[in-house]
């Protein structure tokens, strides 16, 4: 497969507040050239969208990550903490030596922001 793009689409039952959550508490800037509910994550489109067949807060959390690689871990997740984000794992470092914490979106979607600093 030649793939020409990508991008995430994640659905809810109330996109409204999903879309609020990660534009105006996590911070992606709008992507209007894909619509009024796309946003973009490090070149990636990423979208908010309703669907019939999806009701109330997701039932496994851990089964699609959505993973944001940052600069400082630490001081993102303070500004989100600050913003009364819910924090479920707290800069734990993997074996591969990045750093990451975990949060908990409106839907109850897991994300993570991730720090991976280069070999000094």
């Amino acid at each position: 497969m030649k793939v020409n793009q990508f991008a995430i689409n994640v659905t809810s039952e109330q996109p409204d507040r999903l879309l609020a959550f990660y534009r105006d508490v996590v911070g992606l800037p709008l992507k209007p050239e894909w619509g009024g509910y796309a946003m973009e994550a490090g070149g990636t489109p990423f979208m908010i969208d309703g669907h019939s067949e999806v009701k109330g807060a997701t039932k496994e959390p851990q089964r699609n990550l959505l993973n944001f690689f940052v600069e400082d871990v630490a001081a993102e997740q303070a500004r989100l903490e600050k913003a009364g984000v819910r924090f479920i794992r707290t800069a734990g470092r993997e074996p591969w030596g990045g750093v990451i914490s975990t949060f908990v979106d409106p839907d109850g979607n897991y994300a993570q922001i991730i720090e991976v600093k280069e070999a000094q």
